[in-house]
């Protein structure tokens, strides 16, 4: 899903579209199909395929090297130093993979509103809604000391569980060890990368999942604001139940927006604080956008 390059000095958080983006209709996704996009489909198709490619293949060979490098670092190092390290590691290969996909055209992603995220050292919930299967590797890759909660399962996967075990990355097993393991991580400084929806957004939801109550319980535990990512795509590449073979329509592009802070402190409870979050995604999620969401047909 993933892959490493750099192809010419280009800035992480430049954003550069080839063609004028259209004023959208509110309820539906622009096209992409402007006149010279289509005409660069017929000779591009090949270079787009190498590319994507290219993407797959390196993180089958990044993650199985990252798996077999995880086991004897963790012996060997201190803990806290192969923590530190392994989150390191991530963050550089995603930031890489994230200037490979705009170099090669593929994706075009705005990070400019997670800049602010990048120098804080205060503690937070980081909370972006789950539009796609990569989404945590752009918001990863404008953090260099992320803490995340992720599925158990991928523990267990040979291309990603060494690097998420080296990383102390937390799986999301029981709720009462989640919420100590998250909150002391938080306490140590970390910010908390966690998607509230627990999953994908479903194909059919118009904005986001039912969120989960597990965000709220651990921003009140720990004393924490959560802060909200405003996660939108002009595709549905990845999304839950996109097969892995279907080849997208490119380029992507995609848009971050920081939301502002949810404090604990303002609600009587975490589902008080739940309904507040939810009401965020709601109502910044549904206004006129260039990449709002599209009903799925």
């Amino acid at each position: 899903m993933l892959a490493i390059s750099v192809l010419g000095p280009w800035p992480l958080d430049r954003v550069i579209f080839d063609q004028p983006m259209p004023s959208a209709e509110p309820s539906a996704l622009p096209s992409t199909s402007a006149p010279h996009t289509a005409v660069r489909s017929w000779w591009w198709w090949p270079l787009e395929t190498a590319a994507a490619l290219g993407a797959f293949a390196y993180w089958g060979v990044f993650g199985l090297l990252f798996t077999l490098a995880a086991l004897p670092l963790r012996l060997v190092l201190p803990r806290k130093k192969a923590t530190r390290l392994g989150r390191t590691l991530l963050h550089v290969a995603f930031r890489v993979f994230v200037r490979y996909l705009r170099a090669t055209g593929l994706v075009y992603a705005d990070l400019d509103s997670l800049k602010a995220l990048r120098d804080s050292k205060t503690p937070c919930i980081i909370a972006p809604n789950h539009t796609s299967l990569w989404d945590a590797v752009f918001v990863i890759s404008c953090l260099p000391q992320p803490v995340c909660i992720m599925k158990e399962s991928i523990l267990h996967n040979p291309f990603l569980g060494g690097g998420a075990r080296l990383a102390g990355y937390i799986p999301n097993g029981s709720s009462a060890g989640v919420i100590r393991d998250a909150s002391e991580a938080i306490s140590q400084g970390g910010q908390l990368l966690l998607f509230p929806e627990g999953t994908r957004t479903r194909r059919e939801a118009r904005w986001i999942n039912p969120l989960k109550g597990g965000c709220a319980l651990i921003a009140r535990h720990a004393g924490v604001p959560i802060l909200p990512v405003f996660i939108r795509s002009n595709s549905r590449f990845l999304e839950k139940g996109w097969p892995l073979w279907k080849r997208p329509e490119f380029p992507i592009r995609l848009s971050f927006e920081l939301g502002e802070a949810i404090h604990p402190a303002n609600s009587k409870s975490a589902k008080e604080l739940t309904r507040q979050l939810e009401s965020a995604f709601h109502e910044n999620l549904s206004r006129a956008h260039k990449f709002r969401r599209q009903v799925a047909s």
